[in-house]
C-alpha cells in the first residue's frame, strides 16, 4: 500500500449518527435520573384495616421464632417475643368480640390456632424453652 492509498481512506463521520447518539445519551440521562427520583419515593401505603394489622402481628410472630429469615440473615429464635406478638393477637380477639363480621372472626380464630400450633412447635425443637404462659 503505498501513500497515496492511505491518504484515500478517511473516515467519514455523519453529522445525522453524532446527533442521533447524543439523542438517545440525553434519553438514557433522563430516563436514569427519573429512576433515581422514583427509589427515594415509595408507593403510598394502603389503608389500614383489620387484616393488615393481623398480618402484621403473624409476620412478626413468625419472624420472632424463626419461621421466616431476611436474606443473608442468620438468628436464633426468640420465644418471648413470639408469644408477645401471640398476645398481642389474643389481645385483638378479646377486644373485638361481638364487633367482627363472621369472616373476620374465623380468620382470626384460624390464625391463631396456626400461630400457636407453630410456636408450640417451635418451643419443643427448642427444648421446651417456652416464654410466658398464653392467656386462653
Amino acid at each position: 500500500m503505498g501513500k497515496e492509498e492511505k491518504e484515500e481512506k478517511k473516515i467519514i463521520i455523519d453529522e445525522d449518527w453524532k446527533k442521533e447518539a447524543q439523542k438517545e445519551k440525553e434519553v438514557l440521562a433522563e430516563k436514569e435520573e427519573a429512576g433515581k427520583e422514583k427509589k427515594g419515593r415509595r408507593e403510598p401505603l394502603p389503608k389500614g384495616n383489620f387484616a393488615a394489622l393481623m398480618s402484621m402481628l403473624v409476620t412478626q410472630a413468625l419472624f420472632a421464632m424463626g419461621a421466616l429469615k431476611l436474606e443473608g440473615q442468620e438468628r436464633e429464635p426468640d420465644l418471648e417475643m413470639a408469644r408477645y406478638h401471640i398476645d398481642m393477637l389474643e389481645t385483638l380477639a378479646e377486644k373485638t368480640k361481638g364487633n367482627l363480621s363472621n369472616e373476620e372472626k374465623k380468620v382470626l380464630e384460624n390464625t391463631l390456632y396456626e400461630v400457636r400450633m407453630a410456636y408450640v412447635k417451635m418451643t419443643e425443637e427448642a427444648g421446651g424453652k417456652k416464654g410466658p404462659e398464653t392467656k386462653s
